[in-house]
């Protein structure tokens, strides 16, 4: 059983705004399915940290999630910028169940048990966030992953899963910094960057936190190893 994540999937399967018109999006969808098929197991997880699907709407996105449904092993969902149909908990939660996508879960407000480990995150917000409604945002993120950090289970070391990365280029976002360090949390993986932005990126070690990126194109479309639980 193992532990692996990606970001950015950006699904339109259902929609009509395909990526391969964007350079290193060629034939995007097939190259992620053969990769996912080839590293991951039916008694993985993976989380899939945002960006998932250009769908509008929960029916919109059905079709996307019947795609990644039918890969192997579990999936934890959390929000992307670009994540139009995400809705409340609970009619997301109804949504997968009525449509039978049992690999599917929402990392919302909570934390899940993988091995040893406690996948634990949120969408998080701009690090230059200046306006009244930018920081209401903010703090509100804040305040998701510290609820996602409570709900860890006991003897785990909590791994923290972003959208939005906490510091890019010579920028910080103090807020969930803070939260990192006070928690001390080893491993933070984030998505949301993408071409020219993925050489500024952050990685490696950073004040006591090591920070990787995880967007689709950055990796090549390949679900990369967290944890061998």
């Amino acid at each position: 059983m193992s532990l692996f994540a990606i970001a950015d999937l950006h699904l339109s399967l259902g929609s009509a705004k395909p990526m391969d018109i964007f350079s290193g999006w060629d034939h995007y969808v097939s190259r992620l399915e053969e990769n996912w098929r080839r590293v991951v197991g039916e008694q993985d997880t993976v989380v899939v940290a945002g960006d998932i699907s250009w769908a509008m709407s929960l029916p919109e996105a059905k079709a996307d999630f019947a795609f990644l449904n039918a890969l192997p092993g579990a999936k934890l969902l959390l929000k992307g910028n670009h994540d139009y149909w995400w809705t409340t908990r609970r009619k997301m939660d109804a949504f997968l169940a009525e449509n039978g996508f049992d690999t599917l879960r929402i990392l919302h407000n909570c934390a899940y048990r993988v091995g040893n480990v406690s996948v634990c995150g949120t969408r998080g917000w701009f690090y230059d966030a200046e306006e009244d409604a930018d920081r209401k945002i903010l703090s509100r993120e804040v305040g998701r992953l510290r609820a996602s950090l409570a709900d860890a289970a006991e003897g785990t070391e909590p791994v923290v899963f972003l959208h939005y990365p906490p510091v890019y280029g010579g920028e910080r976002c103090e807020e969930f910094l803070s939260v990192l360090r006070e928690n001390h949390i080893r491993r933070c993986y984030y998505g949301h960057l993408h071409g020219p932005s993925i050489h500024r990126a952050v990685t490696g070690e950073y004040e006591g936190t090591v920070l990787r990126l995880i967007s689709g194109d950055a990796v090549g479309f390949l679900p990369i190893l967290v944890e061998n639980c």
